[in-house]
């Protein structure tokens, strides 16, 4: 696989390729498309998700939808490559939920708990339906019982940057998603 220079002792192994992301999120976008979601809203975790969800929700315009948009910032890796257990809302959602029709977007899901704690909060304030959809899914052991209702990409069960991902706030800028390699 093809890869980027990174650091002077890493470089960055491409895993999903930008133009089979985009290929994916128009998939993906059409199955959302054909539920039939009224009066839907967009909650989009920041920060990993906003690349996913900014392309997302340009590929569900073309699958003719008009979702309503807002953004939920939660924490849980800091600056880690593993969640620290706990999730803590950095900045909460304006819009009011009750009785729509949400999608929660979110970068990976992995542990499950920032995915369920978005999709429990959601649903406690009134929301009629959640629904969740991840770019990136690692068949791994979750901390919290919960699957995505969409997914692009299976990941393998490693770190991932770029797409939005980072690495202690580096690497959100790369256009695909890949992995970092140790050089000698």
């Amino acid at each position: 696989m093809p890869t980027t220079p990174a650091h002077p002792i890493e470089t960055v192994e491409v895993l999903f390729a930008a133009e089979a992301i985009a290929d994916r999120i128009g998939t993906v976008a059409q199955r959302i498309a054909e539920v039939g979601l009224e009066r839907l809203l967009v909650v989009a975790i920041l920060k990993g998700s906003f690349v996913f969800a900014a392309d997302l929700l340009r590929a569900m315009h073309r699958a003719g939808l008009s979702p309503e948009v807002d953004f939920l910032s939660l924490a849980s890796y800091r600056e880690g490559t593993r969640s620290t257990g706990q999730v803590d809302i950095v900045r909460d959602i304006e819009s009011d939920v009750r009785g729509r029709n949400v999608l929660i977007v979110d970068d990976i899901l992995e542990s499950g708990r920032t995915l369920a704690f978005a999709k429990d909060l959601i649903l406690a304030r009134g929301a009629a339906r959640v629904l969740t959809c991840v770019l990136l899914d690692k068949p791994v052991q979750r901390a919290v019982p919960i699957a995505a209702d969409f997914t692009a990409f299976e990941c393998p069960n490693e770190f991932v940057i770029g797409y939005g991902m980072d690495l202690a706030h580096r690497y959100r800028e790369l256009p695909f998603v890949g992995r970092l390699v140790q050089t000698p």
